[in-house]
């Protein structure tokens, strides 16, 4: 099975920009707070979102592309493989989120995205965050234009949440690793 201290290592054989492991650091910790909503193993759904962009630093016009083979040498399961390769559903490919875990991933990959912009601009972080100043910036569409809002709606459908009860699992969890992803209170 996966873990963290893995998911690291591998995502440093294919990564040096600071912004991408801060994305992976912020949907590891969302992916962390899914898990413990649908009762599975938080370590192991965190390590997989710590890993899910591991080709895409390298190869950002096919992500997704050059994943399968290295990860199943280093070990992934195929169930593991799969739930990376599902959060490129109708963008990059045609493997479609089943699992809870795929269609977390899928979600939360973009949905982080808006959180993290929203709370950058608070003067306390993510740490006092409440959803419903996320959905003010979710409905402005100029507002961290380039999270794909659509996306995340569908990834909510799938999984039979409103949009507004993802973004509080996530945003909980994210806020456990404040500091860590640089969300902390400005001082």
């Amino acid at each position: 099975m996966l873990t963290l201290e893995k998911a690291k290592e591998l995502l440093n054989t294919t990564t040096t920009e600071e912004h991408l492991f801060l994305h992976a650091k912020n949907v590891m910790a969302a992916m962390g707070g899914f898990a413990k909503h649908f009762g599975e193993d938080v370590a192991h759904w965190q390590a997989i979102g710590y890993l899910h962009d591991y080709d895409y630093e390298q190869h950002p016009d096919e992500h997704l592309q050059f994943t399968a083979e290295p990860l199943k040498a280093a070990g992934l399961t195929d169930e593991e493989v799969r739930a990376i390769l599902a959060h490129g559903y109708e963008i990059i490919n045609d493997v479609e989120p089943i699992t809870n875990m795929e269609k977390s991933l899928f979600t939360v990959d973009e949905l982080t995205g808006i959180i993290q912009a929203a709370a950058r601009m608070r003067p306390a972080g993510i740490t006092d965050m409440e959803v419903s100043s996320f959905m003010k910036k979710f409905k402005d569409k100029k507002f961290a234009a380039k999270c794909d809002r659509d996306l995340i709606k569908k990834g909510c459908q799938m999984l039979n949440m409103e949009v507004k009860d993802a973004a509080a699992i996530a945003i909980e969890a994210m806020k456990e690793f404040a500091d860590e992803l640089q969300l902390g209170a400005k001082e």
